[in-house]
């Protein structure tokens, strides 16, 4: 050890935000162990020692440490008080008294050790960097850069660490192309014996949450609030949003100057169709708009089961429904409420049936 050694673990402790106490201890725990690996065998006082590493100039010591005792009973641990007078004449029974034991040859193993040690904590602090960096982004997004395709998984990097895009957290029919910029949402980071692991998504709803809170001032600032979304990824999301001020028109905010905020998280999320409706504290009302772009006649809600019967006209069937019954599937999701939908004649015919 020496000083250059020294100077490099400070310029290590420095780039990698370690803390240079900690690293020092470290290594004085690793050359203990090292001691007694190679030097149980011809030093009886190996399984009892210390290591100190001198912080400036990289001076190695090891000490067998023994306990005064008025009389001794074993060698290896024990030093009687007169003994130990002549170390330093201030010890008393009970002290502990370090020999030094320091082996000639014990430089090149102390050596080995250490760049253990230090290789192992760096590995440590940069993989505790990353996490905290990328914990601190859970539930929001980040942009990546596609980097290849495996098996049906899109490798992304995130630049200091990878992140494996699954197939169920791709949009359906979305190209990944090399070297392509792409916005994700983190769902989850999780610290691992490999170091982060970092989940991320493009079909979760908490992207199209992030991307609205990012493109509409008046959600960023809290004047509008979304109280709920609902999202078949690559296809159709319905956001219900709220307005804090009656002076401000959430669903206007949303939708922006020229439609212009709203089509720039639908060109993101390549061209995923996107209904943005009211919020209401009514389930009456809430429900009637969620099955937007239909018309609504009546709505009949039974809290008891949470479900909803719903009226519309002849004409608006099929799209209250929506194609495969995902307009209403997705009403249903965002609101919370079953919902049977019927057309006027439909539910003439019921009444009718039921009178009878």
């Amino acid at each position: 050890m020496n000083e250059e050694f020294i100077g490099a673990l400070r310029e290590i402790v420095k780039e990698k935000g370690i803390s240079e106490e900690m690293l020092f201890s470290t290594i004085e725990d690793a050359l203990v162990a090292a001691y007694k690996k190679n030097y149980a065998k011809i030093a009886d006082n190996a399984h009892n020692v210390k290591v100190t590493m001198n912080r400036e100039n990289g001076d190695i010591h090891v000490y067998a440490q023994k306990s005064v005792v008025e009389t001794v009973f074993d060698d290896i641990n024990e030093i009687s008080l007169e003994e130990s007078k002549e170390f330093d004449p201030r010890y008393e029974v009970g002290d502990l008294v370090d020999i030094e034991v320091t082996p000639k040859s014990f430089g090149r193993v102390a050596a080995q050790s250490a760049k253990q040690v230090v290789v192992q904590r760096i590995k440590e602090a940069e993989r505790s960097i990353v996490y905290n960096e990328f914990s601190e982004k859970e539930f929001d997004i980040i942009t990546g850069t596609v980097i290849r395709k495996d098996k049906g998984n899109v490798l992304i990097d995130l630049g200091k660490t990878e992140a494996v895009l699954g197939a169920a957290e791709q949009i359906p029919g979305e190209d990944y192309i090399y070297n392509t910029k792409i916005k994700l949402y983190i769902v989850e980071v999780k610290n691992t014996t490999k170091g982060a692991q970092v989940l991320v998504s493009r079909t979760h709803p908490g992207l199209v949450k992030r991307l609205f809170e990012l493109e509409v001032p008046e959600i960023y600032e809290g004047v509008v609030e979304i109280k709920s979304i609902s999202r078949e990824a690559g296809s159709r999301t319905k956001i219900a949003v709220y307005s804090l001020d009656e002076n401000v028109d959430p669903m206007g905010a949303c939708v922006g100057p020229k439609g212009s905020r709203v089509q720039n998280i639908v060109n993101e999320l390549k061209k995923e169709k996107i209904d943005i409706i009211k919020w209401s504290k009514l389930p009456e009302e809430y429900i009637a708009n969620a099955l937007s772009p239909a018309k609504v006649l009546d709505v009949t809600i039974d809290e008891e089961n949470k479900r909803a019967s719903v009226v519309v006209e002849e004409g608006q069937l099929s799209l209250a429904i929506g194609k495969e019954g995902q307009n209403v599937r997705l009403a249903a999701k965002l609101t919370g409420w079953k919902i049977d939908i019927k057309s006027e004649s439909q539910a003439e015919s019921l009444k009718k049936s039921i009178e009878e």
